[in-house]
């Protein structure tokens, strides 16, 4: 690092709204929050301004500083180059999501930083995507708060590049009673979502939606570790999100969520189904097409469910929890396998969900097979939006 420059650490990048881009980055001396940016290499026409905070953790650990500055208004399906705290010696760039469909997700849980994490980002790196999509458990610093930094270098190439859109997991509270009272503390610091903005803000940064593709699919992030019983903030914001949404211009809803609502692995049995009962029923009334969980260190999928039982108005719902972590795999499963459970496989891996068109959508999951992805589940998603007898039934359970 040349003199007067300070190292840019752990840069990631999320959607704000629909043409707008948050980017934050860490500085380890004080520097602006400031992002420069245009549409040429080395080229910086526009500037935004953003914060700067910081926090400490049981006295024995300082974070660099943590800058988050808004950038836009920006056009659709465009590369944008970007260099934060005007620094000349690192410049980054992103592709903004496409204003329309196609448009391709990928979702990968419970990642961590291992050398399966390495195959796992290596994988989704070699094919194009617009937007990553995480359902909790990301650094797994478990309370050592340098390897949230390691963390923050090792997804920096992807992250910096497309939107990683997040919510948390049990490994990111890190609460220990009377001395560290507050959950969350470094995934809010370095994580930031938009949770106020768009037409449905939540108010908390562990649970909040978005948009993509000009509307045409609704992307719900809930907070397994905020309240989510009957009367709390969370059921209430996610009552009204999901009331706003009109499925004829928005014909896929998807939600994510960290422990899994549905799971025949013998680990984290039964660890959604308080948040399930509370919710599952504004999901099916909404007709919200897929849930994505973790959690489970495996891969499964369901059929569309609700209640336990097979429903063709429920969602799909898949268990990604293979990300990579350190703690290994949960290779055991409940036998004989449910009728419900239509693949499942102890294996890390990715998932891909391409948005093809306002009808269906193609879910594929790759294992890391010798280094290589490999195609081992795929299923085509029609919308509940375009099944006519859903959409006869949809009143049914709505004030549930």
């Amino acid at each position: 690092i040349e003199p007067n420059q300070t190292e840019k650490l752990n840069v990631h990048i999320s959607t704000v709204g629909h043409d707008e881009m948050r980017v934050t980055w860490i500085t380890e001396d004080d520097a602006p929050a400031v992002v420069e940016y245009g549409m040429t290499s080395g080229q910086y026409p526009f500037s935004a301004t953003g914060t700067t905070t910081s926090y400490s953790y049981l006295a024995l650990y300082r974070s660099g500083n943590i800058h988050d500055a808004v950038v836009g208004p920006l056009k659709p399906s465009t590369t944008y180059y970007y260099r934060c705290s005007s620094d000349p010696s690192r410049e980054f760039s992103f592709r903004t999501p496409p204003a329309s469909l196609p448009f391709t997700f990928v979702v990968v849980g419970d990642l961590g930083q291992t050398g399966w994490t390495k195959s796992t980002l290596q994988h989704i790196a070699a094919a194009d995507y617009d937007m990553l999509l995480l359902p909790g458990d990301l650094s797994y610093a478990d309370f050592l708060q340098p390897r949230w930094d390691s963390y923050g270098r090792l997804v920096e190439p992807l992250a910096s590049a497309r939107p990683w859109m997040v919510t948390e997991g049990n490994h990111e509270i890190e609460r220990i009673p009377l001395l560290e009272p507050r959950a969350f503390k470094a995934y809010n610091a370095r994580w930031r979502v938009p949770y106020d903005a768009g037409d449905s803000p939540s108010g908390s940064n562990l649970y909040y939606s978005f948009d993509v593709a000009g509307g045409m699919v609704h992307v719900v992030m809930l907070g397994s570790y905020a309240g989510f019983e009957a009367g709390t903030a969370q059921h209430e914001w996610l009552r009204g999100d999901l009331a706003r949404i009109d499925r004829g211009r928005t014909p896929f809803v998807v939600a994510l969520v960290h422990a899994p609502w549905y799971n025949s692995n013998k680990a984290h049995q039964g660890e959604g189904d308080d948040m399930r009962d509370a919710m599952e029923a504004l999901l099916r009334a909404a007709r919200v097409d897929a849930v994505f969980a973790g959690h489970v260190h495996a891969y499964e999928r369901f059929t569309r469910v609700y209640g336990g039982m097979e429903d063709q108005c429920g969602p799909v719902y898949v268990t990604i929890g293979d990300g990579g972590n350190r703690e290994g795999l949960a290779d055991e499963y409940i036998d004989p396998q449910p009728k419900t459970s239509v693949f499942r496989e102890a294996s890390f891996g990715h998932g891909r969900l391409q948005v093809v068109n306002a009808t269906h959508a193609l879910w594929t999951w790759h294992r890391n097979d010798d280094d290589q992805p490999v195609v081992a589940d795929q299923v085509w998603i029609t919308s509940l939006a375009s099944n006519p007898d859903c959409n006869n039934r949809a009143g049914a359970g709505a004030q549930a």
